[in-house]
């Protein structure tokens, strides 16, 4: 019997998920994707962002079966082949937009959806982008400077 398949971080996986099972829990439990993080469960902390088809989403409010034949990118996703950090990524480290970290995959995945669509976002811009993605430790001002950097990086790669 063939599944539906859901394309997880470029590989296509069959997805036998219970009807009920959330994206984010399948993603951590049956493909040990830990690094989208569970934090509040109801949608308001953005630790568990995902890509779904490019635009950032919360997975914890998403069933798993809502993903099937789309493509999900995780933080894990995100690195380049041969393990090289994304230049989101890079930037984060530079610019010291995290501390504890528990926050930082929803930040890096929202970031990168923002730079997708728009890659030269002003201040009010990355705000707005990033008001679902909380954080108790930065106060923001280096994760917005890690996004101003992270749009820098993006266009010198693409000249």
């Amino acid at each position: 019997m063939n599944l539906p398949t859901t394309t997880v971080n470029g590989r296509a996986i069959e997805m036998a998920a219970p009807p009920h099972t959330l994206l984010v829990h399948w993603l951590r439990e049956s493909l040990g994707l830990t690094g989208t993080h569970v934090g509040c469960d109801t949608a308001q902390c953005g630790a568990c962002t995902v890509l779904l088809d490019g635009q950032a989403i919360k997975s914890c409010s998403l069933l798993a079966v809502q993903a099937r034949g789309r493509q999900v990118t995780t933080v894990e996703g995100l690195a380049r082949p041969g393990g090289a950090l994304h230049p989101v990524q890079e930037a984060f480290i530079a610019c010291h937009g995290l501390q504890c970290g528990f926050c930082t995959p929803g930040m890096l995945m929202s970031t990168t959806a923002l730079l997708a669509q728009n890659p030269q976002p002003g201040e009010a811009e990355i705000v707005q982008a990033l008001e679902g993605n909380l954080c108790r430790c930065t106060g923001y001002v280096n994760i917005v400077a890690a996004v101003k950097q992270a749009a820098t990086l993006l266009q010198q790669e693409a000249a």
